[in-house]
């Protein structure tokens, strides 16, 4: 057999090879984030995310396997091979670039103060001093409240994931949440439980903390990853399905194209 051919199998050999091994795809995700990624009752994972997810595996025809994870452990889960990528409402802020490398953008949502209707409640450091503000563990939320207004007063009280933390909002052993603006309306606001409660101030876009978009996390260096779910990104935006998606969970637009 000449040089050359043999060459040319063997490069085909490890190409069949990686496709194998990439023909599953795994993302990391915490599912107590309604409308982004929550379980369904009869335990199947659904969520903005999780539509996201499947649509990308759809467009890579691979299959999507989701690994469920503590938020505020995801990325050493990442980082230890636990799975691909993280698609669970991830922001993208410094430093979690400095950890992780991203995808392109998938939505743009700020941050809310959640509380009491007629609580006159306010999220600045001055507004809330004295008062127990509920965050989730490893959450932008919970970063911008440990710099921003524990050292002024406030008590900032971290939970495990965000249910737990509107169970003591409810039942009163905080009084409000920082969170993110979607998932309080939807994963609470919304529900009975939440019917006593509403946005309380004006909502924050703060993007040294906050972040400037949530996108998917991937290890550092993972080239081929990243490239591969940027072009199927790409693919179900230009064919409606990102907007079909969308207009599933949301009523108004979240997608944006600005860094």
């Amino acid at each position: 057999m000449k040089k050359s051919a043999l060459v040319t199998l063997l490069a085909l050999a490890s190409f069949s090879s990686l496709a194998n091994a990439d023909a599953v795809l795994r993302f990391g995700v915490d599912p107590t984030f309604a409308p982004f990624e929550t379980k369904a009752a009869d335990g199947s994972l659904v969520g903005f995310d999780v539509d996201l997810g499947n649509a990308i595996c759809q467009e890579l025809k691979m299959k999507c396997v989701w690994v469920e994870t503590g938020f505020d452990s995801i990325i050493p889960a990442l980082d230890a091979k636990k799975f691909d990528a993280v698609l669970s409402a991830m922001s993208v802020t410094p430093k979690r670039q400095a950890q992780v490398d991203f995808s392109d953008m998938l939505y743009h949502i700020p941050s809310v103060l959640i509380a009491k209707k007629g609580s006159g409640l306010l999220p600045t450091a001055d507004g809330l001093k004295g008062k127990n503000i509920g965050v989730a563990q490893g959450t932008i939320q919970e970063a911008y409240a440990q710099a921003l207004w524990r050292s002024k007063g406030v008590n900032v009280v971290s939970y495990q994931n965000q249910d737990l933390v509107n169970q003591d909002l409810q039942t009163g052993r905080v009084d409000a949440s920082l969170t993110n603006a979607a998932a309080a309306q939807s994963g609470f606001l919304d529900t009975a439980a939440g019917k006593d409660f509403a946005f309380s101030g004006e909502m924050i876009d703060d993007p040294r903390y906050l972040g400037v978009g949530t996108a998917i996390g991937l290890r550092k260096g993972d080239k081929e990853h990243v490239d591969m779910i940027n072009k199927a990104l790409a693919a179900i935006h230009q064919n409606g399905t990102f907007e079909k998606i969308e207009k599933k969970y949301f009523s108004f637009e979240v997608y944006n194209k600005k860094p």
